[in-house]
């Protein structure tokens, strides 16, 4: 009789064993709601993960590009790059996100699908962004939120004032030193019939122009060509190339403007079409080094281009961040610009080293020097927009083509 105690004993733990081993899924259900679907964003493509080890950070980095796409040369492409360098290096969870159309609503909606999806970092390139920060940016207080070309100008325009939420960091850039660098290249280099085109005149745009003109003033002087050269400036209204501003820039290139500085998203489209149907026309990016697109249209095109450093930023942030650093950047609105005056390459604003098409007039090392006399102050760029700059060299100011 005990042994069959014993045995039914035995009988009974073992049972117990594997109902304990068993999972209790009710405990632990599935994230998506029966009967709904997660929202979708159009043209999401994740980068793949296959063969890659588990993320070591436990920051999740999605970015949420503007009204245009990865691939664009400029913001959205330069933002991409720069983060998935440096969360692929650094076992960071890495997206991204296109909003279904050019609208707050559509952006507030990808960063409600980040957030729902589990990132906690949001990079977001360029001034559209601001109406959807100042919608969501208190919703997600433990959500980062690392803004590109959002200035306080920009917030205080959808009702957000400083001081600033901890989780919001927006950087703005000195384009108007890029953009001096770029005129007064220009005009070093022998061109004297420049031209600006820019997208819409929204304040990164008009520093970028009046830097541009300010530069081309200065090299003139120093060349005392002051009468010799021009600029034709002109705004697109708008961020994208089309028939009727290449028709524009077409009249442009046709009477005596050698090289225009198209300067806002895909407008440099329209100058590079128009370049193409002359000999010997030219184009200055912006942004990023732009010269392997543009020169898509005529080989050596391309001059130089007037960066931003969108990469090295997004990279350093995301460090700081991963560090435990957040503290530096919580609720600052920041203006990059020049960090040295000896290495021209970790400046936020500067131009191509490699790309450049440096010559007798102008060389590498010029370049270096005046990057040197602008750090210390011995060139002086002013940043108002509010009124055009006093030149030496005839602008003419052409406002809207559209």
């Amino acid at each position: 009789m005990k042994k069959i105690v014993a045995l039914i004993l035995a009988m009974a733990m073992i049972a117990c064993m594997f109902v304990g081993c068993k999972d209790d899924t009710s405990k632990d259900p599935d994230p998506t709601t029966e009967g709904t679907e997660a929202p979708t964003t159009e043209g999401t493509e994740a980068p793949t993960t296959e063969g890659t080890e588990a993320p070591a950070s436990d920051w999740r980095v999605a970015m949420i590009t503007d009204y245009g796409d990865i691939t664009d040369q400029s913001f959205n492409q330069a933002t991409y790059e720069g983060a998935q360098a440096y969360c692929n290096a650094n076992g960071v969870d890495f997206t991204y996100y296109k909003p279904t159309d050019d609208s707050t609503a559509a952006r507030v909606a990808s960063i409600d699908q980040a957030v729902a999806e589990g990132y906690n970092v949001l990079l977001m390139p360029g001034f559209a962004f601001a109406g959807a920060i100042a919608e969501t940016v208190e919703m997600y207080p433990d959500v980062k939120y690392i803004a590109l070309d959002v200035s306080a100008g920009d917030l205080e325009g959808e009702g957000m004032s400083a001081p600033y939420p901890e989780n919001l960091f927006c950087a703005v850039y000195q384009e108007e030193l890029a953009g001096y660098m770029a005129g007064y290249a220009a005009v070093k280099m022998g061109y004297t019939k420049l031209g600006f085109l820019g997208g819409m005149a929204v304040p990164a745009v008009v520093r970028y122009g009046y830097g541009f003109v300010q530069g081309a003033d200065a090299a003139a002087v120093e060349l005392n060509k002051t009468g010799d050269v021009s600029v034709n400036y002109a705004y697109g209204n708008q961020f994208f190339g089309d028939a009727d501003i290449t028709a524009y820039m077409d009249t442009w290139y046709g009477a005596d403007t050698e090289i225009v500085f198209a300067c806002g998203g895909g407008i440099w489209a329209s100058a590079a079409e128009a370049a193409a149907k002359q000999d010997g026309k030219k184009v200055i990016g912006v942004d990023v080094d732009q010269a392997a697109t543009i020169d898509t249209y005529g080989e050596g095109m391309t001059v130089t281009s007037a960066m931003k450093g969108l990469a090295a930023t997004v990279q350093t942030v995301l460090g700081d961040l991963v560090a435990g650093n957040w503290g530096t950047y919580a609720g600052q609105v920041m203006n990059l610009g020049l960090v040295s005056g000896d290495d021209v390459e970790a400046n936020y604003v500067q131009l191509p080293l490699e790309s450049t098409q440096w010559n007798d007039t102008f060389t590498q090392d010029d370049y270096k020097a005046l990057v040197a006399a602008m750090f210390d102050g011995t060139v002086t760029v002013s940043a108002d927009i509010e009124a055009e700059p006093t030149t030496t060299i005839a602008v003419d100011y052409q406002g809207n083509i559209k």
